[in-house]
Order: structure tokens, then C-alpha cells, then sequence
């Protein structure tokens, strides 16, 4: 395995802010996913490779030492799975983004994921303080035979503390492309201060949205009911069938029940998809 270590510079411009940046290469080898290649600068870090399934899945806990994004801040993740890989990556806990004071802050992430591959992209909630300046983009290239699943919560302030998120803004872009044509494109701002978080045709006053991805899969009918039935449980819901993929939408103001949610579409869809039943992150119940 290549593991590299490179300190963060400590130009005057960066003095005040953390350019982080993280690459993760997965390979299989006889019947076994591999961390062939792990680089990073910056405080992003993953912990060591986990199988709790076989041998031919590898678990991978990305963590962000600080805790917290603050303005300025830009984190940098790419993932590649090589021939036949088989990757789910995750988070220990909740992202926070924090206040800009001043300055935006950023994540990117590149995701590619090579023939008969599968990624499982699978972070717990992200969290938007009140006045964050945040841009994200989350780009995915897939082979002819490649699998991907992509979940994620995102909660607007810290309803818990009484904080409403009335004050700065949210970009984001994904894209996913297979063989290089554009299959998903979606795009969108929430402006804290604006009418979208109010509007019906943008959060509708919900403080929390998720999103879940299955790219690869294709349910029958009765397979879609069965889905539609058991995330309905948790409030406001839909899931629909595209030609290259399966996307599921939820709209409340609970971040667990956004995340059951989410595990309910994955249990559902995983089996579909990559011929395995979930198996829930251990870390996810700590």
C-alpha cells in the first residue's frame, strides 16, 4: 500500500484556513477489495480498512480531525475503484459547516469507479450552521458495468439549540456520468434569507432534505411498491425509477428520520443492486 503524508502549507493565505485533501484507490485481489493507495495533506484522514461483511468488501471511515468546517476551509476527496473493487465509505459522525465569517468554504468530491466495480458513498448527516457560505460538488464516473449508491442527509441549523437556518447560503451540484454520458445533473441554492426555504417549490419549511441514489438498479413494480411502502412511514417521501437508476427524495425536520429513510431505501435496494443485504455500520449506532 502506498500510504503518503504531506503537511499543509503555511503560506500567509492558508494560514487562516485548512486546504485538505484526501485520495483513496481500492483494488481487488484475488476475491478481496485492497487499499491500494492512500494520500493525503491536510487534516482528512481515513481509518484502517474494516471487513465486517468478507474479504471482498472493504469499509472505509473518512474523518475530518477538526470536527467542523469553518470559512475558508476546502476539503478535497477523491476515490477511485479499480476493476472489480468493492468500496463503502462513511462518516464517524455528523459534518458540521460553521459560520463563514467572511469567507466560503468548499468540498469536492470525485468518485470513479472502474468496470464491475461498486461504491457505496454513505455519510451520516451534514449540518449547516446559520450563516455558513458553503459550495459542494460531487462528481461520479462509472464504467459500462459499474454500480453506485449515494446517500445524504442535509439539516439547515441547529433546530435542536432553537437555531433557525435564516442566514447564508448553500450550493451544490452532482453530477454522475457512465461510459461519459451525463445520467444525473441536479443543481441547486438554498439562500437562507431567501424563499426557498419556504417555498413549495424548495424546502417548503422543512429543515432537513435527504437524497439517496442507486445507479445501476432497475425494480419491477411490485419492487417499487414495497419501497414506496416502507419509506412512506417516515413522513414525506418519494422514490422514483429513472432508466439507469432508482432516486429516493425525503422532506422533514428530524434527522433520524431522514436517515431511517435512507437505511430503508438502502436495505431495499442494496440486495437489488449488488446481490448483498445491508449491513449497517457499527460506528453508525455509537
Amino acid at each position: 500500500m502506498n500510504d503518503r503524508l504531506a503537511l499543509p502549507s503555511l503560506s500567509a493565505d492558508s494560514r487562516t484556513r485548512w486546504e485538505a485533501s484526501l485520495r483513496l484507490g481500492f483494488v481487488a485481489r484475488a476475491g478481496a477489495t485492497i487499499l491500494a493507495d492512500r494520500s493525503h495533506t491536510g487534516p482528512l484522514r481515513m481509518q484502517k480498512p474494516l471487513y465486517p461483511e468478507d474479504a471482498s468488501v472493504c469499509h472505509a471511515v473518512i474523518v475530518h480531525p477538526p470536527g467542523g468546517v469553518v470559512g475558508g476551509d476546502a476539503l478535497d476527496i477523491g476515490i477511485t475503484a479499480g476493476d472489480g473493487a468493492h468500496a463503502l465509505l462513511t462518516t464517524p459522525g455528523s459534518g458540521k459547516w460553521y459560520r463563514a465569517n467572511g469567507r466560503s468554504s468548499r468540498q469536492d468530491v470525485r468518485i470513479d469507479v472502474q468496470d464491475k466495480a461498486s461504491v457505496e458513498w454513505l455519510p451520516q448527516e451534514t449540518l449547516f450552521y446559520r450563516e455558513a457560505e458553503v459550495e459542494m460538488t460531487h462528481e461520479v464516473t462509472l464504467a459500462a458495468n459499474a454500480r453506485y449508491i449515494g446517500s445524504e442527509v442535509l439539516c439547515f441549523g441547529r433546530t435542536a439549540s432553537g437555531e433557525t437556518f435564516d442566514s447564508g447560503t448553500i450550493k451544490q451540484t452532482t453530477r454522475i456520468r457512465r461510459e461519459g454520458k451525463l445520467v444525473w445533473h441536479e443543481q441547486g441554492e438554498i439562500d437562507g434569507a431567501g424563499p426557498g426555504m419556504h417555498s413549495p417549490f424548495g424546502l417548503g419549511g422543512h429543515t432537513v432534505c435527504a437524497t439517496f441514489i442507486a445507479c445501476g438498479a432497475t425494480l419491477d413494480a411490485s419492487q417499487m411498491r414495497q419501497l414506496r411502502e416502507e419509506i412512506d412511514v417516515h413522513g414525506r417521501c418519494g422514490a422514483t425509477q429513472l432508466p439507469q437508476l432508482v432516486v429516493v427524495r425525503h422532506l422533514g425536520r428530524s434527522s433520524e428520520a431522514a436517515r431511517a429513510v435512507m437505511v430503508a431505501a438502502w436495505r431495499r435496494l442494496r440486495p437489488v443492486l449488488l446481490g448483498r443485504d445491508a449491513v449497517i455500520p457499527r460506528l453508525w449506532h455509537t
